[in-house]
């Protein structure tokens, strides 16, 4: 059925396209916002993907492959958006949406803070890898045909990033030359 529908975009059919924007938005958004990690930013990257989309998609040669085709397209913009403000760092607030509710919501909420944080350090190279395979379970293969890299660098990408997220989720290391803080119970 989407086929048919990309199809018809693909010959300048606006509303067929519209279906597709409102078929594929909050998937793309999702994505930019793992990418950029700032809803504004995501949002606007969203949107510029799908401006991009609507110049290029006559040039889409198999309708079946839309939705990867339509990755690469967002993920070159979130790129575009965070060359453009170089001075940008990723947002650090939750939505209420993303905060979890759990037995323990407050060790909850700091496990997802820290996380967030160690994403921030992470390149947007390292980032683009991880929200793909993790967010959208794309294997190494798809990665790499998204990203329009090698596979091996697709790899070795994935593996830095994974690395580089552990080292920055452990505690700082307290040094020799400093006294370890004791917590003070209440």
């Amino acid at each position: 059925m989407e086929q048919h529908v990309v199809a018809r975009a693909r010959r300048g059919d606006a509303d067929a396209f519209e279906a597709l924007v409102v078929d594929h938005h909050h998937r793309l958004f999702r994505v930019a916002h793992g990418i950029l990690r700032d809803p504004h930013l995501a949002e606007d990257a969203t949107q510029q993907a799908f401006l991009d989309m609507w110049r290029e998609i006559s040039r889409l040669r198999d309708p079946a492959r839309f939705e990867a085709w339509s990755y690469r397209v967002l993920v070159r913009v979130c790129y575009r958006e965070a060359k453009r403000r170089p001075d940008w760092a990723p947002a650090s607030e939750l939505s209420p949406a993303q905060v979890p509710l759990a037995a323990d919501q407050y060790g909850s909420v700091a496990h997802r803070d820290q996380l967030e944080r160690a994403f921030q350090h992470l390149s947007m190279d390292h980032r683009t890898v991880i929200v793909l395979h993790h967010l959208l379970d794309m294997t190494l293969e798809a990665i790499a045909e998204t990203l329009d890299i090698p596979l091996g660098t697709a790899h070795s990408r994935l593996g830095r990033a994974m690395k580089a997220l552990r080292a920055a989720m452990q505690p700082p290391v307290a040094s020799a030359s400093q006294p370890a803080r004791q917590e003070v119970v209440r």
